[in-house]
């Protein structure tokens, strides 16, 4: 018999139910020792932020800078235009709606619920560098090593990207369960996990229906310039879109992603360049939901300083390029975009792990949506690229 594996979701659904059904009686002393372990490994996690950033970004820019000249940098622009649009679309409508959705005690419930039992000890673990400083030293060594042609300190950053997804799979993935049972243990135990989930079902519903409207934009795009019919196309790559909601995985999908597009017109050469490349640097879904998220909690901590246009503008600008090569590491995208969030966004320690929460547990939702629309960008580049027919 095929053996089952328990992944990420149902084990940070469990730790979410079963913090739920005890955090009512179970006793103070214990939340406590339970909000010790959560304290130090927010700090660890923040730790290990600009290394993610380091690890994944640097050597994803000397790699994609190689080979395909112009149509890379197309393919790149187009995908790149789309994960911004995406992300805009996201805070837009999230402005406009939320207000009305989020309730104003869900606030109250992230605040107090951090504050109510304090951990027995605490531990400062400092980053070695801050996020920007992390971003800065990336594209440095990333474009000097494209520049340089520096194949043996390219080949260092290759493995040190090793050594950084093996910490990612190995200590942060498998923690991060019993750090959301902490959090929600905290937030039951304060009494306010009801309104706080209620608010994410709102979320969850609005950012769905935006991942929709997203893809239907691309391909009606897509269908213009390669005078296709959008709709058709649309349900062309269902079948990628459906293996993307079992797997959460756009690295999975490639080969059902791949085949889709060649139905629908594009040549095999486009196709072989296109799609690999997209599951790397295309996330117009994962934008709308850390976006759409990232409104949400702001509304509910009562931050609504930050909810303006400038300060989501360079957010999501800067999400389009952390996340870059993140999709590929279970968890990496939302590991990459917590250093943005914290200090572009100025989330605490309660709303990086609800961000954590609502990123696993839609996170299939954004993968859709991303392995999709790279077959709308492949239609483009088989429109303009020299492999069409």
């Amino acid at each position: 018999m095929k053996k089952i594996k328990f992944g990420l979701l149902p084990r940070i659904a469990v730790a979410i139910i079963l913090g739920i059904a005890i955090g009512g009686f179970v006793p103070s002393e214990i939340v406590r020792g339970v909000n010790t372990f959560t304290s130090v490994f927010d700090q660890f996690i923040k730790f290990m932020v600009p290394l993610i950033i380091v690890g994944l970004v640097a050597p994803a820019i000397a790699e994609t800078g190689r080979g395909a000249g112009k149509m890379l940098l197309c393919t790149v622009s187009i995908a790149y235009a789309s994960t911004l649009f995406a992300g805009f679309l996201g805070y837009f409508v999230s402005v406009a709606t939320f207000p009305s959705l989020v309730s104003a005690d869900a606030a109250k419930a992230v605040e107090e619920a951090a504050k109510t039992f304090a951990p027995y000890v605490t531990i400062k673990i400092p980053p070695m560098l801050d996020v920007m400083s992390a971003l800065v030293v990336s594209f440095i060594m990333g474009l000097g090593m494209i520049f340089a042609e520096s194949d043996v300190l390219k080949r260092g950053f290759v493995e040190f990207r090793t050594i950084i997804t093996k910490a990612i799979s190995v200590a942060l993935v498998p923690l991060l369960p019993f750090y959301i049972f902490g959090i929600f243990l905290d937030m039951t135990a304060a009494g306010k996990t009801k309104t706080v989930l209620a608010a994410f079902a709102a979320i969850i519903a609005v950012f769905t229906l935006l991942t929709l409207v997203v893809i239907l934009v691309q391909f009606c795009i897509a269908g213009a310039i390669a005078r296709k019919n959008p709709f058709k196309a649309i349900y062309t790559m269902l079948p990628a879109y459906l293996t993307a909601l079992g797997t959460s995985s756009s690295a999975a999908t490639i080969p059902v992603t791949r085949a889709q597009t060649i139905k629908n017109g594009v040549s095999p050469e486009t196709a072989d360049f296109v799609v690999p490349l997209c599951a790397t640097v295309h996330l117009a879904g994962s934008t709308v939901k850390l976006v759409s998220c990232a409104v949400a909690l702001l509304l509910m901590a009562g931050s609504t300083a930050q909810i303006n246009v400038a300060t989501f503008a360079g957010f999501i600008a800067m999400i389009g390029i952390v996340m870059v090569a993140a999709p590929g590491v279970p968890g990496g995208a939302v590991m990459a975009a917590l250093g943005i969030l914290e200090s572009m966004l100025g989330f605490d320690q309660a709303q990086l792990a609800l961000m954590i929460t609502l990123y696993v547990a839609t996170d299939s939702i954004g993968t859709a949506c991303n392995i999709t629309g790279d077959g709308a960008i492949a239609m483009i580049m088989n429109r303009i690229s020299p492999n069409r027919k």
